[in-house]
């Protein structure tokens, strides 16, 4: 099983909201009681001031970013080997991963949308099991993400092929072609 820091985070701050909401038949208490009891906690304050504090953990786009960065890398190099299952799994992880970025910055929809034609002739590639049409969509994809950063005026982040692995997913014997 591929586990990212990135997954493992929103696991673990999920696990956290879960553990600090809690559902009663009562009516709701006053704001003042709704504080934390545990002191050890790192989650503090009324239940609305602990889901600001989980918010703020999530961030804005940037952790989609890390995430999306490290599915391209593995993209990429499923697409070199040939490993066409993976690849598929890293465009659906991808899809995801912008699709839950795009709940906490909606604003930036418009220009993320500009990636879903590249996503889709990568996939497209992927599953015509095409290594030369993987290879121009893969570069249709690194255009499109570098244009949304120009459209999102950040421009210095220029993003590139991968020049190296930084994964130790290899493909397993027989899944190349």
């Amino acid at each position: 099983m591929n586990t990212t820091p990135a997954r493992i985070c929103l696991a673990a701050l999920a696990a956290a909201i879960l553990a600090a909401c809690t559902v009663t038949a009562d009516p709701p208490a006053p704001a003042a009681a709704e504080d934390n009891d545990s002191a050890d906690s790192w989650l503090q304050g009324t239940v609305d001031e602990r889901l600001d504090t989980v918010a703020d953990q999530l961030r804005g786009f940037g952790a989609t970013m890390v995430e999306v960065d490290h599915r391209y890398i593995e993209l990429y190099f499923a697409g070199q080997d040939r490993n066409w299952e993976y690849a598929a799994h890293q465009v659906g992880e991808i899809g995801e991963a912008l699709e839950y970025g795009l709940q906490r910055r909606p604003e930036r929809s418009q220009n993320a949308a500009m990636l879903e034609p590249a996503m889709d002739a990568v996939q497209a590639a992927i599953e015509g099991r095409d290594p030369v049409g993987f290879d121009a969509a893969f570069e249709r994809l690194t255009a499109s993400c570098n244009a949304c950063h120009l459209a999102e005026e950040v421009a210095f982040i220029h993003v590139g092929p991968p020049g190296h692995r930084r994964s130790s997913v290899r493909p397993a014997a027989g899944t190349g072609d």
